[in-house]
């Protein structure tokens, strides 16, 4: 039973470590922002926002 009981507390004590990176990232290494620099990023949305707006302009 104890060694069930180790590994679960383990488990957890490896779940938190691994949040506490998570939390340190920046944003430009999280998710889709890999790679991007500042100014790519800013880019990439803006193009975004317009492609929304065009096609809400559009289906009125």
């Amino acid at each position: 039973m104890a060694r069930g009981n180790a590994r679960d507390l383990a488990r957890e004590k490896n779940q938190k470590k691994q949040q506490e990176q998570a939390k340190k990232k920046g944003i430009s290494d999280k998710g889709s922002n890999q790679g991007l620099t500042l100014e790519q990023r800013k880019q990439r949305d803006a193009d975004r926002m317009r492609e929304k707006q065009q096609k809400k302009q559009e289906d009125k």
